[in-house]
């Protein structure tokens, strides 16, 4: 447990000490992984499975892409 507390003291002390152009990297940062993985996945990438309905049926539809 004072191994976790340690880890979170020396992330919290080095956030809490950055400069400000450190904390505006990191909210770009932030913004760039949240537009990359909410907002493409929501809109572009749309689950390959969803057209079937039973375990059976997407069983055989990966097996037959994966044989192709």
């Amino acid at each position: 447990m004072e191994t976790l507390k340690r880890i979170w003291l020396f992330y919290y002390e080095g956030f809490t000490s950055m400069t400000p152009m450190g904390k505006t990297l990191w909210v770009i940062i932030i913004v760039k992984l949240i537009i990359m993985f909410a907002v493409l996945r929501l809109f572009f990438f749309k689950p390959a499975l969803a057209n079937y309905n039973t375990p059976e049926a997407k069983s055989h539809a990966v097996i037959e892409n994966l044989t192709k």
